[in-house]
């Protein structure tokens, strides 16, 4: 088995973050991603609870009704790829909700 090098990467945001149209933020991404870029594989989690730089708790809690649960887009693809598409995505979420690093990949 070979390795090469890619670009692992996640995006932090929130259920029901918007893009500036509006649209709903984690399908605006990975629909960039998906189809304009076809980056390998895209995975999105959904945290149970999670809070940010201003320190808001967001949790799955049944007394709460209007729940914003933490959501982390991750993706990796090789190193051109990933300088392509991150500007726009870097537009798209506030400062600091992205971070990458160099990784191996496993090829047959």
């Amino acid at each position: 088995m070979s390795t090469k090098s890619v670009t692992l990467v996640r995006v932090y945001i929130k259920e029901g973050d918007k893009d500036s149209d509006h649209h709903d933020l984690m399908r605006s991404i990975f629909k960039l991603l998906h189809e304009q870029h076809k980056v390998h594989g895209v995975t999105v989690f959904r945290g149970v609870a999670g809070f940010g730089s201003k320190g808001e708790v967001h949790a799955d809690d049944l007394l709460r009704l209007n729940v914003h649960l933490p959501l982390v887009l991750e993706f990796f693809d090789e190193p051109e790829v990933v300088e392509a598409v991150l500007p726009r995505i870097q537009e798209m979420v506030p400062p600091g909700h992205i971070v990458y690093w160099s990784a191996q990949c496993g090829c047959n």
